[in-house]
């Protein structure tokens, strides 16, 4: 009788778990579908109280993009991306040659590029691309500026990278003979033999190209220009990524500029522009090499630079890309409008 007793209440125990597990889960399902229902209600009430200009009733026809490139920081892999887009999307990509591939401009020639960039109609929308230095438009008379991008690397990466690229060149163009062709000496022992191709101020070249069109920008070990890059990279860029994260790169660009990067995301993963262009017969250098060129203050400045713009982008990405505990993108919209 005891046993009959003992069973009827483990029974019942059970019975009464499985109805609370129940509840349980309908009360988180409905919940879950009313923070859905809430969402859409918001997104639909939202629209009549987001105000927008006439002049973006053409979805951003007037949008520049400058990409400022960087060399070796995976930028062809980013501008095939937009290349292939380009007649899908509506709009022109212009590449930059400058006369000797330097990266500064003339001052005359300056002037003649934002006035140009701001005012040639029948080009925009646009994404211009070039191995150029950042140039403030606001000390050069445009009534309205175009919005800078740029990727940035590991600087002993690139600088690697570019070394063996001097000598081997890489797949994107392999047929090409480059500067150093011939040459078969490792980065190990250029650093081992001090020679100058492995010097660590041919590692600045990050900093000045965010720093900008000043003198003081291309001399290496410059504190001043560290800063004024960094305060660029937050002030007049849109978006800086790192080569080592590119598809989130693309990804929060897509987000933003959607205009020029609609369907980027799904391109860039399904084509092989991550593979576009990879660096031949490359070495990575020894923990020894490694350590040597770490104690120059040359490493240690682009080395900060890049851990400043590392940091910034996975703040803007989790604001874009992560989504928060419940499930629902953030959105915003006017209210209280006065007068009605």
């Amino acid at each position: 009788m005891l046993n009959i007793h003992k069973i009827w209440l483990f029974s019942s125990l059970c019975v009464v778990g499985i109805v609370v597990l129940y509840f349980q889960s309908e009360v988180t399902r409905l919940e879950d579908n009313y923070r859905k229902l809430e969402f859409k209600l918001l997104q639909s009430h939202s629209e009549s109280r987001q105000f927008f200009p006439k002049a973006l009733e053409r979805e951003d026809d007037d949008l520049v993009v400058i990409y400022n490139r960087v060399p070796k920081t995976g930028s062809t892999s980013f501008v095939g991306v937009a290349y292939d887009l380009c007649k899908k999307n509506h709009f022109k990509v212009l590449h930059i040659n400058i006369t000797a591939n330097m990266h500064v401009l003339s001052l005359s020639n300056q002037y003649k590029f934002a006035q140009n960039v701001t005012k040639w109609r029948e080009i925009k929308p646009a994404l211009y691309h070039g191995h150029m230095a950042f140039l403030n438009f606001d000390r050069l008379g445009t009534a309205s500026k175009p919005i800078f991008i740029n990727l940035i690397r590991k600087p002993l990466d690139r600088l690697v990278s570019y070394y063996y690229f001097l000598r081997h060149g890489d797949n994107f163009r392999p047929h090409l003979v480059r500067k150093k062709h011939g040459d078969k000496m490792t980065f190990d022992e250029c650093v081992e033999k001090g020679q100058p191709d492995c010097d660590p101020s041919n590692m600045w070249l990050q900093v000045p190209f965010f720093c900008g069109h000043a003198a003081e920008c291309w001399k290496p070990g410059n504190q001043w220009a560290l800063d004024r890059a960094k305060h660029n990279l937050i002030n007049h860029y849109l978006l800086v990524g790192v080569t080592e994260e590119m598809l989130d790169f693309i990804s929060v660009l897509e987000a933003v500029l959607p205009r020029l990067f609609k369907g980027a995301t799904e391109h860039y993963l399904s084509s092989n522009k991550s593979h576009l262009r990879q660096t031949s017969s490359k070495i990575n250098p020894t923990q020894d090499t490694i350590a040597k060129i770490q104690k120059s203050d040359i490493w240690k400045m682009e080395n900060e630079l890049y851990e400043f713009a590392y940091e910034h982008f996975k703040f803007v990405k989790r604001k874009m890309l992560m989504k928060d505990v419940n499930s629902v993108p953030q959105i915003y919209f006017y209210e209280k409008v006065r007068p009605k």
